[in-house]
């Protein structure tokens, strides 16, 4: 069934990716970005560009753009990441990073649940390095406090989401090489995140809305 995606941070990395096998799917995608790559213009896909997500003015223009349309899965995938060291810690970057990473997918999903019906779902891209839990190495004080707050944004949503039928997954992509993570030699591409990632996307529903995933399909600590 062709089923309708939304995705944001879209004109490279894991959020390009989505598009391409989305699209390949056969499935709808509206790729929301501030500017678009020569690789998403590509997919030929419905690019809603100039969307900056901090913006009160420029997400309420996207949806009414939009127009009441309904969307079947909603992925909150944009965000950014600085590090932050104790020695040399940048609380502008810190807030900056709350707003971007946190703040606005909440106002985001928040803004579009107009376009949202029993039986669609909500994706927040969050980070294994937003486990407290899992924090072995201290540091990157920014990434790790907003990536919390997501994910806590995450578990709140699906408890008040449950009852219109709309299932919350809060999804970690693996460490994947990319641009965000120096394109790293020991990491994973973003193809085989993505398939994984997708595949959690199906198995979410009301019955496992609320958890904490890893793309290969371990739940991971909060």
């Amino acid at each position: 069934m062709t089923k309708t995606y939304l995705i944001t941070g879209t004109n490279r990395g894991i959020g390009l990716e989505y598009c391409r096998q989305l699209k390949e799917q056969g499935h709808e995608v509206i790729a929301v970005c501030r500017s678009p790559s020569e690789e998403l213009e590509a997919l030929e896909v419905q690019i809603e560009k100039d969307v900056d997500l901090t913006s009160e003015q420029a997400v309420n223009s996207l949806v009414a753009r939009l127009n009441g349309k309904k969307i079947d899965v909603l992925i909150n995938n944009a965000g950014i990441v600085e590090r932050n060291t104790l020695e040399e810690l940048d609380f502008d970057s810190i807030s900056r990073q709350f707003e971007i990473n946190a703040i606005a997918p909440l106002q985001f999903t928040k803004a579009l649940l107009s376009n949202l019906d029993n039986g669609s779902k909500v994706v927040l891209m969050t980070s294994r390095m937003g486990s407290i839990e899992d924090n072995t190495s201290g540091g990157s004080y920014g990434y790790r406090m907003s990536k919390v707050a997501l994910s806590m944004a995450g578990k709140s949503l699906s408890h008040d989401l449950k009852p219109k039928g709309i299932a919350v997954a809060i999804l970690h992509p693996g460490l994947v090489k990319t641009r965000m993570t120096n394109f790293t030699d020991s990491g994973i591409t973003t193809e085989t995140s993505v398939k994984g990632l997708l595949t959690r996307i199906e198995e979410l529903d009301l019955n496992n809305t609320g958890t904490f995933w890893h793309s290969n399909g371990e739940i991971l600590p909060w």
